[in-house]
């Protein structure tokens, strides 16, 4: 079987965005319901809901989206399009990143870029290179990654520095 090619979604974002979430690619799922973070048991909505003490995975989607703008959070992904079979990041083939600098130069008052798993930050930090912003290396919200919840919560806590 060959990889199909898979292209990301459109940013989730104001100019007035303080903290920019990044993933690698989304999955099967969201692509399908060209959504972010569409799997069941992802658990993205959980841990940003906690972040931002809202309870963003009840909401509809349009919702939650809403909030995080009004919060001063973006969404998006460092990876424009690859080939994969599959939704695991280990499976991505002929990776092309977005021009992440020319997008952060358009958030004035960006104060961090978080990488929601290894992959976003391997390639997010290349692609962005030196800035002057912080940037926080989280642990996957990918029901591939077995870590516990309470474990995964602790890191992505940290967020809520960048949202004061």
């Amino acid at each position: 079987m060959t990889s199909a090619s898979r292209h990301g979604l459109a940013p989730v974002a104001r100019d007035d965005a303080r903290l920019l979430l990044l993933g690698s690619l989304p999955g099967d799922a969201s692509l399908a319901a060209g959504r972010y973070y569409a799997h069941p048991r992802n658990q993205f909505w959980h841990l940003l809901g906690r972040v931002l003490d809202e309870p963003l995975n009840g909401m509809d989607y349009g919702d939650r989206l809403a909030r995080l703008q009004a919060r001063g959070v973006a969404l998006w992904d460092v990876i424009h399009a690859a080939r994969r079979e599959g939704s695991l990041d280990q499976r991505l083939r002929e990776v092309e990143t977005r021009d992440l600098p020319a997008f952060v130069a358009g958030l004035p008052g960006l104060r961090a870029v978080a990488f929601n798993g290894a992959t976003a930050a391997r390639l997010g930090r290349k692609a962005l290179g030196q800035r002057n912003l912080a940037l926080v290396d989280l642990p996957s919200s990918s029901p591939a990654f077995t870590a516990p919840f309470d474990e995964k919560a602790e890191r992505w806590d940290q967020l809520r520095a960048f949202l004061d």
